[in-house]
């Protein structure tokens, strides 16, 4: 019997919108066949310039549309809530948990200590968010609720989102790295949140969160994972089916 818990760990892909969400959907399901499935976690980055939009949100600002349709922009649907976020130039993470606590607040607590556990070997200190969801805007980044983390100076660093599945958790968030400011400000009307200079590094921030995983759960050892040719076919079919049209323009 294994005296740890594996945390399967896919190495960082970039891809487009809709098969990111289909590889995180895909995990999501696999928790629920595979008896020996425990948690995974990846970090990811997006090919070209995203937006991906809540499961809830319904009729999308007309200049959004206008920049899909000049091609500066793509937009995808998560299967998560919340609002809108740019992915541009920024790392976003994903975590599957089979056996996480029920209570929803709880569950961010634990999985925001890993986040923050990781920022504090970066050398930047992160406190939770504690202001409620701002419904008036459509900018995820424009308000810090439990599900975020921000410097002393109110800069939201990471910006989380779950979905619920089963009783298993799918939270991924978005890393701001370098921002850009003219595409924000063509989506926002706003300047991106101030990222200090030295964040600017994927791997070494992704080698911190690696390394903070066993602060948050000391029984965990990642493992590598490696998705196989039958795993890529179905999630082809997922992005296809699920993530490439975006509906309630």
């Amino acid at each position: 019997m294994k005296d740890f818990e594996e945390v399967l760990y896919l190495k960082p892909l970039e891809l487009n919108g809709p098969e990111q969400m289909a590889i995180d959907v895909f995990m999501l399901e696999k928790s629920f066949t595979d008896i020996n499935f425990n948690m995974a976690i990846r970090f990811y980055t997006w090919d070209g310039d995203w937006l991906s939009i809540g499961k809830n949100q319904k009729e999308l600002p007309k200049k959004w549309i206008k920049l899909l349709e000049n091609g500066k922009l793509k937009i995808v649907r998560r299967p998560s809530g919340g609002k809108a976020v740019l992915h541009s130039k920024g790392l976003t993470y994903s975590l599957i948990w089979k056996s996480p606590p029920k209570n929803k607040k709880e569950s961010y607590l634990k999985t925001t200590q890993w986040l923050k556990d990781g920022f504090k070997k970066a050398g930047v200190d992160l406190f939770l968010g504690n202001q409620s969801e701002n419904i008036s805007s459509s900018n995820c980044f424009a308000t810090s609720t439990l599900a975020d983390l921000i410097d002393k100076d109110k800069n939201k660093y990471i910006g989380s989102a779950q979905y619920w599945k089963k009783g298993h958790l799918l939270q991924h968030g978005e890393i701001l790295l370098e921002p850009s400011k003219k595409l924000w400000n063509e989506v926002f009307n706003t300047n991106p949140p101030n990222i200090r200079n030295e964040l600017k590094e994927k791997n070494k921030i992704i080698n911190f969160l690696k390394e903070s995983l066993s602060n948050t759960w000391p029984n965990s050892r990642l493992i590598n994972y490696k998705l196989n040719k039958k795993e890529k076919e179905i999630i082809k079919l997922l992005a296809k089916n699920n993530f490439e049209k975006v509906t309630h323009f």
